[in-house]
């Protein structure tokens, strides 16, 4: 993404495709919506045909199927629908915080999280009103709650960008580019001591890696070596379980080799991946060594259970060792309320100024619930964020560049009961819209149960893997982008599950032809238009299609929900 190309305005098709695009995507969006107000697993009806032969596959083999991939825990808790509701210990009013948005209420918000981060947790309560926001609102401490009266009862008004506030960032890989377009929120959720080393490093120019290890991922501590072991396993031997226990949060690191195995392994192997070239793809190699932030389940001698399972497989020629890492922000989120920023034209692709909205950062087990976020430059961001849930949030106004953004290593979030509104104002030109992003070998996310009034399945290289997209309707005008030294566009294991698309384009939704071990399942009818992508692998691409052209017909329904249902 820091370097992806300036595409236009990603306009599609003619007048009459929109039309009819528009006038399907009603009866899309209601069921969808419909859909959206229930809770829990429905029981679907007898009359909907299964996706017979894939997902009997699956159910026979649910941690390692070669086109599904296992996100059932995937979210804050694995994936609980109840979220901790801790006590309030404070309110923003008594800080001086004020709801006629006559002044501003920032420092006041900011105090009241910092000292409910002091006593060792607990809610901060804004009540109903408007406040003025005149600098950004950081919560970094774990177990802190942002608590709202309601999306439309307590409304933020951000008055300033992140370049205003704190300082122009540019990219690491160079260029002019800013990485606003991609990075931080006006509501930033990062551990406090991260936070404050990214704020100093973008002021002295140093543009920071923004992972789970920082810039120094060479100094990161092994706690213990892993035995080999298979994608889909619970449970791993290691040789040493001394610093190891029930409940904590390690950092499974696995390096590459000269031979580029293991991005081999994660584009799903075989002849292919084998005959890619992997070593002008600097962007994609400093993605490695792929770290995923695991909690640990159960320690019983050697034997380490971990809540989820295994990603990959785990080889010795990759080195695999449990590390250390920044110490994540746990159980913290932000609730009930409307983030707007003050409505200024969109800027021009990657010049973003960062009227951003909601962004978590090395974070684990945190949420965002009914928060709607308003005339921003980027919406809801997951930047090496994992195990997190974005539960009935919506992006709004004027139009945003990345409407969802998931990257640097984000993987088991979870994005339920979402929607992106079309925009209020026409695009200027010069403009970019992507979707719901994923990124930067990020894995194992699940966008489910959403309408897209706008956007596209957006997957902007970096060679995400492993992701599900499920009963979504989505009127697909956007466009994704990423350059070449970015690598491929996907990974294996993509699903695409019950998609109704309103204006009939197959770009990023129909994916059978270009995303390896891929599975494309109750779809709409499409066909290609505009941005049009060639594989990036050689070969057969081992993708399934199944009930094409029975959009929301399928059963299970979602994908993500039956897969909650699988037990081990």
């Amino acid at each position: 993404m820091a370097a992806d190309r300036a595409l236009g305005d990603g306009s599609l098709g003619s007048l009459g495709d929109r039309a009819l695009g528009r006038r399907r995507f009603l009866g899309g969006a209601v069921a969808v919506a419909a859909a959206a107000t229930t809770t829990g697993f429905t029981p679907e009806p007898e009359s909907v045909p299964y996706a017979r032969t894939l997902w009997k596959e699956f159910e026979a083999a649910p941690y390692t199927h070669p086109q599904i991939p296992y996100v059932g825990r995937a979210g804050a808790r694995r994936g609980a629908t109840g979220l901790p509701r801790p006590r309030a210990v404070a309110d923003v009013l008594s800080y001086g915080a004020n709801p006629d948005g006559s002044t501003d209420s920032a420092p006041a918000f900011n105090r009241a999280l910092a000292e409910a981060g002091e006593r060792g947790g607990g809610t901060v309560l804004v009540p109903p009103g408007t406040y003025r926001i005149d600098g950004l609102i950081h919560i970094g401490d774990s177990g802190v709650v942002l608590r709202g009266a309601g999306s439309a009862r307590t409304k933020l008004v951000a008055t300033k960008h992140l370049t205003e506030l704190i300082g122009p960032y540019g990219s690491r890989y160079g260029g002019d580019k800013s990485s606003w377009s991609w990075a931080g929120g006006l509501i930033w959720l990062a551990p406090r001591a991260r936070h404050a080393s990214l704020v100093a490093a973008i002021r002295e120019r140093a543009w920071p890696f923004e992972g789970w290890t920082g810039n120094r991922r060479d100094e990161w501590t092994a706690l213990t070596a892993v035995r080999p072991a298979r994608r889909g396993d619970w449970t791993v031997t290691v040789d040493d379980p001394s610093a190891l226990r029930r409940g904590r949060i390690v950092l499974l690191r696995l390096a590459d080799d000269a031979g580029h195995t293991l991005l081999e392994h994660i584009a799903g192997g075989g002849p292919g991946a084998e005959s890619y070239v992997w070593d002008d793809k600097t962007k994609l190699t400093s993605y490695v060594p792929y770290e995923w932030p695991v909690r640990i389940a159960a320690v019983r001698g050697r034997k380490v259970t971990f809540e989820r399972p295994l990603p990959l497989d785990v080889r010795p020629e990759w080195d695999p060792r449990l590390t250390t890492l920044v110490e994540p922000l746990t159980d913290a989120g932000v609730e009930g309320l409307t983030l707007e920023a003050v409505e200024t034209p969109q800027a021009p692709h990657l010049l973003d100024k960062g009227f951003n909205g909601v962004t978590f950062q090395c974070a684990y087990d945190c949420w965002a619930d009914d928060v709607v976020v308003r005339h921003v430059d980027n919406g809801f961001g997951l930047v090496a964020a994992s195990a997190c849930t974005l539960r009935h949030t919506r992006v709004e106004g004027r139009g945003a560049h990345h409407p969802y953004f998931c990257r640097e290593g984000a993987h088991d979030n979870l994005v339920e009961d979402f929607k992106i509104a079309a925009r209020t104002v026409p695009a200027p030109p010069g403009t970019q819209l992507h979707g719901i992003n994923v990124e930067g070998l990020s894995s194992h996310n699940v966008w489910s149960r959403g309408v897209m009034e706008m956007g596209t399945f957006d997957t902007h290289r970096g060679m995400p893997f492993a992701n599900v997209r499920t009963q979504i309707t989505v009127e697909n005008n956007g466009r994704h982008g990423g350059d070449a030294s970015a690598g491929p566009l996907y990974g294996a294991r993509f699903a695409h599950w019950n998609v109704t698309v309103t204006n009939g384009r197959a770009g990023l939704v129909k994916i059978d032809t270009v995303a390896p071990y891929s599975a494309t399942v109750g779809i709409s009818e499409v066909r290609e238009f505009d941005q049009i992508d060639v594989p990036d692998f050689t070969g057969d691409p081992h993708a399934r299609v199944e009930a094409y052209g029975s959009p929301g017909a399928v059963r299970p329904r979602n994908l993500y929900e039956a897969q909650r249902k699988v037990r081990r």
